[in-house]
This record gives C-alpha cells, sequence and structure tokens, in this order.
C-alpha cells in the first residue's frame, strides 16, 4: 500500500468521524435533546432541521466510503503516480466539499442549495461558503470518476 493510499484511508477516516458526530447531531435532533441517563432526557434545542441531520450523517458516511474504496482501488486501474496523486485529491477534496456542504446545510435558512434566497429562506455567507466548493467539486469528481472508469476499461 502506498502512502498516497493510507492518507487517503485516513481523510476517509475523519470524514467518517465528521459523519459520526452528524449522527449525534440527528439523535440530539429526533429527541430533544440526549439521554446521558437511561430514562431520563436532556433537551436542549439544535441547529438544523432534522432532515439536514440525516443528510449530514449518511452523507458523510458515502463520502468516507467513497474515499476509502477509491483508496484501494487506484493499484488496480493503474494510475502512473502523478495521475494517481491527481485522482487522490480530487477525491479527498469532494469528499471534504460534501462535508462542508452538509454542515452549511445545518446552518444556512436556504439550506445552502443557492448562492441567493430560495424558497427555502435566505442565504448567508454560510451558504455560500458551503455552496462553492460543493458545486466546483461536484464537476471535479464527475471528470474523475470519467477518468477512472476509462483507464478501468481499457486495462479490462
Amino acid at each position: 500500500m502506498s502512502n498516497l493510499q493510507r492518507r487517503m484511508i485516513g481523510h476517509g477516516a475523519l470524514v467518517m468521524l465528521v459523519a459520526f458526530a452528524a449522527g449525534v447531531g440527528l439523535l440530539a435532533s429526533l429527541l430533544g435533546g440526549l439521554e446521558l441517563v437511561p430514562g431520563e432526557i436532556i433537551g436542549f434545542d439544535l441547529f438544523g432541521p432534522t432532515d439536514a441531520w440525516v443528510r449530514a450523517h449518511l452523507g458523510g458516511i458515502l463520502n468516507a466510503i467513497m474515499v476509502i474504496v477509491v483508496a484501494l482501488a487506484l493499484p488496480a486501474v493503474g494510475f502512473g503516480e502523478a495521475g494517481a496523486r491527481r485522482i487522490g485529491f480530487a477525491i479527498v477534496a469532494t469528499a471534504w466539499a460534501n462535508t462542508l456542504f452538509y454542515w452549511a446545510a445545518l446552518l444556512s435558512p436556504n439550506r445552502a442549495l443557492s448562492f441567493g434566497d430560495n424558497r427555502f429562506g435566505e442565504s448567508n455567507w454560510i451558504a455560500v461558503a458551503g455552496l462553492a466548493p460543493a458545486l466546483l467539486f461536484t464537476v471535479v469528481v464527475i471528470v474523475t470518476f470519467i477518468a477512472i472508469a476509462r483507464r478501468a476499461f481499457a486495462r479490462a
């Protein structure tokens, strides 16, 4: 296993940990607090709607899995060192951009779905900060997976 693969797996693990934190947020959002002692829920209000916590939790898990799977698949696809580094960067950056997007959606009235106001609410700087990298890396990851697919089929 190469250093690139190990670093990618490390990033995947960190993205997964952030997703687990969103899972705790999801639990708190559903319960209206946390149960630290059985039968006693310590109530508190949490920012963001429950459905956004679901997306932050599950989306984060899926992004972490994407990073780890691509890291493990790199040798089979056969990119050279420079190509593998580009693929690795694109996949890791996409996972972090999406993680930022999910958390921005929790903190933005417009769910970070647009740069301006939309039917969900007003925009703010958090929406812009979450949406811009997610949109950029949506294009990057599409191009990246086209490159991975082409290389995989060319070697088949």
